[in-house]
């Protein structure tokens, strides 16, 4: 396994966003919390939602949940630097869930262009489990060592829900909403006593070697065992066999390309969107590898 870690800043400098820029240094130690937080900032909005394309297929500047989830992932990220905005992303989430606890796939578009259309073409009067459930694990990632947001009434009506919807569920789901699913109630294992039983459910639907096709994506678009189980130390990894983690390491480890960026299989949507998934994509590749001792 072979990363080139020296190539990373170069290509971030030309392909990533500044937002992506502060994550990695703040990664590598070269940055700091304050850095990223600041970053982060140009997303939000005055209701204390973000939008503005934090979540690179949809462009729309008016908040989203969707965007809600990669604020969070900022927000841990930034780990015992707590910033007051996690907790008013949980109060702006509470003013858009529905009545049964979820959250809407995406809310109505004030600038649809270049948007995927399955942001745009989402039902807004409907939850879903897909993005309430990747919503909230990232939420109670961020309440490990935020009060505010551990506390926080949304968190508490959204668990509920997520829990409640996945121990309804009969049918096999998308591959996106098992994901997403899947790393939900590792994110609750710890806490939450019904998550146990229902990861081992929902485990038993991921095939023995970690990859589920993307029904509807791209020809090769396919989830695998480090999408679901990224880092060590979590339940999650029990699902899998070790050997079949340590081949995903070498598979994420070889894809890095010849400019020093990772890439994704899933479509396209905008030149923006597409530069801006190839920085996302080079962090969390890092990331998930150094927490793997290999980078």
């Amino acid at each position: 396994m072979n990363v080139n870690l020296d190539l990373i800043p170069g290509f971030l400098a030309g392909h990533g966003r500044l937002l992506d820029r502060r994550r990695y240094d703040l990664l590598t130690g070269a940055g700091d919390a304050a850095g990223a937080l600041a970053a982060l900032e140009g997303y939000r909005n005055a209701d204390g939602g973000y939008g503005w394309g934090l979540e690179p297929d949809l462009r729309s500047p008016e908040s989203q949940p969707g965007a809600a989830l990669h604020a969070f992932e900022v927000f841990e990220e930034a780990g015992a630097v707590t910033s007051p905005h996690a907790a008013a992303l949980c109060d702006w989430l509470e003013t858009v869930t529905l009545p049964d606890g979820g959250l809407p796939f995406s809310l109505p578009l004030a600038v649809p262009t270049a948007t995927a259309p399955w942001w745009a073409g989402s039902d807004h009067a409907s939850s879903s489990l897909q993005i309430t459930a990747i919503t909230a694990a990232a939420a109670h990632r961020v309440g490990a060592h935020d009060p505010a947001v551990a506390a926080h009434p949304w968190l508490e009506r959204a668990t509920r829900y997520c829990l409640d919807a996945i121990q309804a569920m009969e049918e096999p789901p998308h591959a996106y909403v098992l994901l997403f699913a899947v790393r939900f109630l590792d994110a609750l294992y710890d806490d939450h006593p019904r998550a146990a039983d229902l990861l081992k459910r929902l485990g038993a639907r991921i095939p023995g070697d970690g990859r589920v096709p993307v029904e509807g994506g791209t020809e090769n678009e396919t989830l695998r065992p480090l999408d679901f189980a990224p880092f060590p130390g979590r339940p999650v990894r029990d699902l899998f066999e070790p050997s079949v983690i340590a081949a995903d390491l070498v598979r994420l480890a070889g894809e890095q390309q010849d400019d020093g960026g990772w890439t994704v299989d899933y479509a396209r949507i905008s030149p923006a969107g597409s530069l801006e998934w190839r920085g996302a994509a080079t962090v969390s590749a890092v990331r998930i590898l150094r927490a793997n001792g290999l980078a």
